[in-house]
């Protein structure tokens, strides 16, 4: 299996995934040019954290119109794994393939901390190494990280089981003071209808091993290795 993660100019988190995948998982890893449509043959693709292309406009909007973003888009309505990172997550809703939008936090300010999140589905190809409602202790480190979607939207998602984390105290609990950005419903990533494109805000890349203070965000790679070993 080969991963890959785009380069943004602004990304500064695209060498943490790149280390955790390929040195920590042991598997192929390769950056991809933002200005390339060349997906140089991946099986899973990253779109790490930063502040692509400086957070001009919107995050993640004109990170969404690069032309690595339209082979993306592509290679995820094949079925192709695509996990999108704290501003990953903001540019997959700005390119369309996943729903809602970050917006800035509640308390307007720069969040960055440990926090805990919920497993709420553990039937995806990123939480297959996790237990339902199972407890993961992983950072954030946004501006922008306060999910929001319209009321439809988020009836959909709870009915397809596609919100797959949520913010919660370290006994799993879902309160509001655990919530550290605003985010509607505690929501702290979702997938796609196909379950093959997941958001998220906190940092798998930097939780990976112990010494980063938890290893739990390594289950989440751990996930995407497994499925690619099924598929």
């Amino acid at each position: 299996m080969k991963f890959g993660v785009i380069i943004f100019p602004g990304s500064n988190c695209d060498h943490d995934a790149y280390h955790a995948l390929s040195e920590i998982a042991k598997e192929p890893t390769t950056f991809l040019w933002h200005e390339s449509g060349d997906l140089q043959g991946c099986d899973a693709i990253i779109v790490p954290g930063g502040f692509a292309y400086g957070d001009y406009m919107r995050t993640g909007a004109i990170a969404a119109l690069a032309p690595i973003m339209k082979s993306v888009t592509g290679f995820a309505g094949k079925g192709g794994l695509v996990l999108g990172i704290c501003n990953g997550f903001q540019i997959l809703c700005e390119a369309g393939l996943l729903p809602g939008a970050l917006m800035r936090n509640a308390g307007l300010k720069y969040i960055c901390k440990q926090v805990y999140l919920r497993t709420e589905s553990a039937d995806t190809p990123f939480t297959s190494a996790c237990k339902q409602a199972e407890v993961l202790k992983i950072p954030i480190g946004h501006m922008e990280g306060n999910y929001f979607c319209d009321e439809a939207t988020l009836t959909t998602l709870k009915r397809e089981r596609r919100i797959v984390f949520r913010y919660c105290t370290p006994e799993g609990e879902i309160t509001a003071a655990a919530n550290p950005n605003g985010s509607l419903d505690n929501i702290a990533g979702i997938c796609n209808e196909g379950r093959n494109v997941c958001g998220m805000m906190p940092h798998p890349d930097r939780s990976s091993e112990a010494m980063l203070g938890s290893a739990d965000g390594f289950k989440i790679f751990h996930s995407m290795m497994a499925a690619l070993i099924h598929k």
